[in-house]
Protein backbone atom coordinates (compact mmCIF):
# COMPACT_ATOMS: atom_id res chain seq x y z
CA UNK A 1 0.00 0.00 0.00
CA UNK A 2 1.35 3.44 -0.90
CA UNK A 3 2.17 5.73 2.25
CA UNK A 4 1.08 8.89 2.36
CA UNK A 5 3.34 10.48 4.16
CA UNK A 6 6.93 8.81 3.54
CA UNK A 7 9.03 12.11 1.74
CA UNK A 8 6.13 15.09 3.22
CA UNK A 9 5.58 15.37 6.35
CA UNK A 10 2.17 13.89 7.85
CA UNK A 11 0.50 17.40 8.52
CA UNK A 12 1.23 18.48 5.20
CA UNK A 13 -0.11 15.43 3.27
CA UNK A 14 -3.29 15.19 5.28
CA UNK A 15 -4.20 18.48 3.57
CA UNK A 16 -3.96 16.83 0.45
CA UNK A 17 -6.32 14.00 1.70
CA UNK A 18 -8.90 15.97 3.21
CA UNK A 19 -8.56 18.19 0.12
CA UNK A 20 -9.58 15.31 -2.42
CA UNK A 21 -12.35 13.98 0.47
CA UNK A 22 -13.65 17.35 0.32
CA UNK A 23 -14.19 17.19 -3.59
CA UNK A 24 -15.80 13.98 -3.68
CA UNK A 25 -18.20 14.97 -0.85
CA UNK A 26 -19.48 18.08 -2.56
CA UNK A 27 -19.56 16.37 -5.82
CA UNK A 28 -21.79 13.66 -4.16
CA UNK A 29 -23.90 15.96 -2.07
CA UNK A 30 -24.24 17.83 -6.08
CA UNK A 31 -26.43 14.77 -6.76
CA UNK A 32 -26.51 13.29 -10.78
CA UNK A 33 -24.29 16.15 -12.98
CA UNK A 34 -25.71 15.34 -16.76
CA UNK A 35 -24.22 16.46 -19.63
CA UNK A 36 -25.85 20.09 -20.34
CA UNK A 37 -28.02 19.89 -23.91
CA UNK A 38 -26.11 21.09 -26.86
CA UNK A 39 -22.88 19.91 -25.81
CA UNK A 40 -21.73 19.05 -29.44
CA UNK A 41 -22.80 22.26 -30.91
CA UNK A 42 -19.50 23.84 -30.66
CA UNK A 43 -19.29 27.33 -32.00
CA UNK A 44 -16.50 27.12 -34.87
CA UNK A 45 -18.28 24.45 -37.46
CA UNK A 46 -15.74 25.96 -40.60
CA UNK A 47 -14.54 23.35 -43.04
CA UNK A 48 -11.02 23.75 -44.54
CA UNK A 49 -9.45 21.35 -47.01
CA UNK A 50 -12.24 18.85 -46.47
CA UNK A 51 -11.45 18.68 -43.17
CA UNK A 52 -15.35 19.45 -41.10
CA UNK A 53 -14.66 21.50 -38.10
CA UNK A 54 -11.32 22.29 -39.00
CA UNK A 55 -9.70 24.75 -36.27
CA UNK A 56 -11.17 22.73 -33.59
CA UNK A 57 -9.53 19.34 -35.38
CA UNK A 58 -6.45 20.71 -36.39
CA UNK A 59 -5.67 22.54 -32.76
CA UNK A 60 -5.49 18.98 -31.57
CA UNK A 61 -2.04 18.77 -32.96
CA UNK A 62 0.42 20.85 -30.77
CA UNK A 63 -1.18 17.89 -28.34
CA UNK A 64 0.48 15.62 -30.68
CA UNK A 65 3.76 17.12 -30.85
CA UNK A 66 4.30 18.30 -26.86
CA UNK A 67 3.15 14.56 -25.78
CA UNK A 68 6.11 12.74 -28.51
CA UNK A 69 8.48 15.60 -26.89
CA UNK A 70 7.94 14.72 -23.73
CA UNK A 71 7.73 10.71 -24.40
CA UNK A 72 11.98 11.13 -25.08
CA UNK A 73 12.69 14.49 -22.23
CA UNK A 74 11.39 12.39 -19.52
CA UNK A 75 12.94 9.00 -19.81
CA UNK A 76 13.16 7.20 -16.18
CA UNK A 77 9.83 9.10 -15.43
CA UNK A 78 6.78 6.73 -15.51
CA UNK A 79 4.40 9.10 -14.05
CA UNK A 80 5.79 12.11 -16.66
CA UNK A 81 5.87 9.35 -19.71
CA UNK A 82 2.79 8.06 -18.89
CA UNK A 83 1.23 11.65 -19.13
CA UNK A 84 3.13 11.87 -22.47
CA UNK A 85 1.59 9.25 -23.82
CA UNK A 86 -1.61 10.13 -23.00
CA UNK A 87 -1.25 13.53 -24.57
CA UNK A 88 -0.58 11.23 -27.84
CA UNK A 89 -3.89 9.73 -27.22
CA UNK A 90 -5.69 13.17 -26.59
CA UNK A 91 -4.34 14.28 -29.91
CA UNK A 92 -6.36 11.54 -31.75
CA UNK A 93 -9.00 11.18 -29.71
CA UNK A 94 -9.86 15.06 -29.39
CA UNK A 95 -9.30 15.41 -33.21
CA UNK A 96 -11.74 12.17 -34.30
CA UNK A 97 -14.56 13.22 -31.80
CA UNK A 98 -14.10 16.81 -33.25
CA UNK A 99 -14.18 15.58 -36.51
CA UNK A 100 -17.80 13.86 -36.00
CA UNK A 101 -19.09 14.99 -32.48
CA UNK A 102 -21.56 12.76 -30.68
CA UNK A 103 -21.38 10.98 -27.21
CA UNK A 104 -19.66 7.85 -28.72
CA UNK A 105 -16.54 9.70 -30.15
CA UNK A 106 -16.53 11.71 -26.98
CA UNK A 107 -15.59 8.51 -25.23
CA UNK A 108 -12.55 8.32 -27.17
CA UNK A 109 -11.90 12.17 -26.71
CA UNK A 110 -12.26 11.69 -22.42
CA UNK A 111 -10.83 8.59 -21.84
CA UNK A 112 -6.89 9.85 -23.12
CA UNK A 113 -7.75 13.13 -20.91
CA UNK A 114 -8.76 11.65 -17.51
CA UNK A 115 -5.35 9.01 -18.16
CA UNK A 116 -3.36 12.66 -18.34
CA UNK A 117 -5.01 13.65 -15.04
CA UNK A 118 -4.49 10.67 -13.75
CA UNK A 119 -0.47 10.68 -14.62
CA UNK A 120 -0.13 14.17 -13.72
CA UNK A 121 -1.12 13.44 -10.07
CA UNK A 122 1.02 10.99 -9.88
CA UNK A 123 3.17 12.55 -10.58
CA UNK A 124 2.50 15.43 -8.47
CA UNK A 125 2.37 13.30 -5.48
CA UNK A 126 5.79 11.28 -6.25
CA UNK A 127 7.42 14.64 -6.21
CA UNK A 128 5.64 15.92 -2.62
CA UNK A 129 4.56 12.75 -1.10
CA UNK A 130 6.18 9.60 -1.85
CA UNK A 131 7.75 8.48 -4.78
CA UNK A 132 5.97 5.42 -4.64
CA UNK A 133 3.21 7.16 -6.53
CA UNK A 134 4.96 6.89 -9.70
CA UNK A 135 5.46 2.87 -9.43
CA UNK A 136 3.83 0.96 -12.34
CA UNK A 137 1.40 -0.38 -9.26
CA UNK A 138 -0.11 3.31 -8.50
CA UNK A 139 -0.39 3.89 -12.38
CA UNK A 140 -2.22 1.18 -13.35
CA UNK A 141 -4.50 1.84 -10.30
CA UNK A 142 -5.35 5.30 -11.21
CA UNK A 143 -5.33 4.85 -14.95
CA UNK A 144 -7.78 2.20 -14.21
CA UNK A 145 -9.90 4.80 -11.84
CA UNK A 146 -9.72 7.69 -14.55
CA UNK A 147 -10.70 4.57 -17.10
CA UNK A 148 -13.94 3.76 -14.71
CA UNK A 149 -14.89 7.57 -14.28
CA UNK A 150 -15.52 7.32 -17.98
CA UNK A 151 -17.51 4.28 -18.39
CA UNK A 152 -19.64 5.11 -15.27
CA UNK A 153 -20.78 8.20 -17.70
CA UNK A 154 -21.17 6.42 -20.81
CA UNK A 155 -22.93 3.23 -19.43
CA UNK A 156 -24.83 6.02 -17.65
CA UNK A 157 -25.53 7.59 -20.66
CA UNK A 158 -26.46 5.06 -22.75
CA UNK A 159 -28.96 4.30 -20.51
CA UNK A 160 -30.42 8.40 -20.54
CA UNK A 161 -28.96 8.99 -17.30
CA UNK A 162 -25.63 9.99 -17.50
CA UNK A 163 -23.31 11.38 -14.90
CA UNK A 164 -20.46 13.34 -14.94
CA UNK A 165 -19.68 13.17 -11.15
CA UNK A 166 -16.74 10.79 -11.22
CA UNK A 167 -15.12 11.79 -14.36
CA UNK A 168 -14.93 15.80 -13.43
CA UNK A 169 -13.33 14.68 -10.12
CA UNK A 170 -10.27 13.39 -11.82
CA UNK A 171 -10.33 15.72 -14.07
CA UNK A 172 -10.03 18.51 -11.18
CA UNK A 173 -8.40 16.47 -8.20
CA UNK A 174 -5.13 17.66 -9.39
CA UNK A 175 -6.04 21.19 -9.74
CA UNK A 176 -7.32 20.67 -6.43
CA UNK A 177 -4.11 19.38 -4.92
CA UNK A 178 -1.50 21.20 -7.01
CA UNK A 179 -2.23 24.50 -5.18
CA UNK A 180 -2.83 22.76 -1.55
CA UNK A 181 0.84 20.96 -2.00
CA UNK A 182 2.08 24.38 -3.13
CA UNK A 183 0.42 26.79 -0.88
CA UNK A 184 1.39 24.32 2.13
CA UNK A 185 4.84 24.24 1.28
CA UNK A 186 5.58 20.80 0.28
CA UNK A 187 9.12 20.30 -0.83
CA UNK A 188 9.49 18.88 -4.14
CA UNK A 189 11.50 16.21 -4.41
CA UNK A 190 13.23 13.62 -6.70
CA UNK A 191 14.95 13.48 -9.92
CA UNK A 192 11.85 14.98 -11.83
CA UNK A 193 10.74 17.77 -9.37
CA UNK A 194 8.86 20.70 -11.34
CA UNK A 195 9.94 23.58 -9.82
CA UNK A 196 6.70 25.85 -7.84
CA UNK A 197 6.68 28.56 -10.37
CA UNK A 198 5.75 25.90 -13.22
CA UNK A 199 3.29 24.52 -11.59
CA UNK A 200 1.81 27.96 -10.85
CA UNK A 201 2.06 29.17 -14.44
CA UNK A 202 0.04 25.42 -15.69
CA UNK A 203 -2.72 26.15 -12.98
CA UNK A 204 -2.91 30.30 -14.57
CA UNK A 205 -2.86 28.36 -18.24
CA UNK A 206 -5.66 25.59 -17.22
CA UNK A 207 -7.94 28.23 -15.95
CA UNK A 208 -7.05 30.44 -19.02
CA UNK A 209 -7.85 27.30 -21.28
CA UNK A 210 -11.29 26.56 -19.17
CA UNK A 211 -12.38 29.96 -19.30
CA UNK A 212 -12.50 30.27 -23.12
CA UNK A 213 -13.48 27.10 -23.31
CA UNK A 214 -16.92 27.88 -21.70
CA UNK A 215 -17.08 31.23 -23.52
CA UNK A 216 -16.63 29.26 -27.03
CA UNK A 217 -19.54 31.27 -29.17
CA UNK A 218 -18.56 34.44 -27.41
CA UNK A 219 -14.92 34.57 -28.37
CA UNK A 220 -16.04 33.93 -31.90
CA UNK A 221 -18.05 36.04 -31.90
CA UNK A 222 -15.06 38.34 -30.67
CA UNK A 223 -11.81 37.29 -32.30
CA UNK A 224 -13.68 36.05 -36.11
CA UNK A 225 -11.01 34.16 -36.66
CA UNK A 226 -10.49 31.52 -33.75
CA UNK A 227 -13.21 30.15 -31.52
CA UNK A 228 -12.97 29.87 -27.43
CA UNK A 229 -12.48 25.80 -27.31
CA UNK A 230 -9.95 26.32 -30.18
CA UNK A 231 -7.98 28.04 -27.60
CA UNK A 232 -8.90 25.62 -25.35
CA UNK A 233 -6.79 23.46 -26.85
CA UNK A 234 -4.01 25.45 -27.71
CA UNK A 235 -3.79 27.01 -23.99
CA UNK A 236 -3.69 22.95 -22.64
CA UNK A 237 -1.24 21.91 -24.88
CA UNK A 238 0.73 25.04 -23.42
CA UNK A 239 0.47 24.17 -19.98
CA UNK A 240 1.48 20.62 -20.70
CA UNK A 241 4.81 21.64 -22.50
CA UNK A 242 5.20 23.78 -19.71
CA UNK A 243 4.97 21.24 -17.51
CA UNK A 244 6.75 18.51 -19.33
CA UNK A 245 9.84 21.07 -19.11
CA UNK A 246 9.50 21.64 -15.55
CA UNK A 247 10.34 17.74 -15.47
CA UNK A 248 12.65 18.14 -17.95
CA UNK A 249 14.96 20.86 -16.31
CA UNK A 250 14.38 19.20 -13.12
CA UNK A 251 16.17 16.36 -13.94
CA UNK A 252 19.04 17.99 -15.50
CA UNK A 253 19.67 20.20 -12.71
CA UNK A 254 20.22 17.13 -10.88
CA UNK A 255 22.51 15.61 -13.13
CA UNK A 256 25.43 18.70 -13.01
Amino acid sequence: MIAFTSSASPHKAWWLALGAALLGLALNAHGAIAQWAGYHAFADARHWLGVPNAENVLSNLPFLIVGAWGWTATRGSPAWRTFSLALVGTAFGSALYHWSPDNASLVGDRLPIAWACAALLCGLMSERVDARWSSLGALSAALIVASGSVAWWWLGERQGHGDLRAYLFVQFLPMLLVPLALLTKMPARGARAVPDATWWTVLALYAAAKLVELADHAVLEALIVVSGHTLKHLLAAAAALCLLRGARSGAELQLR
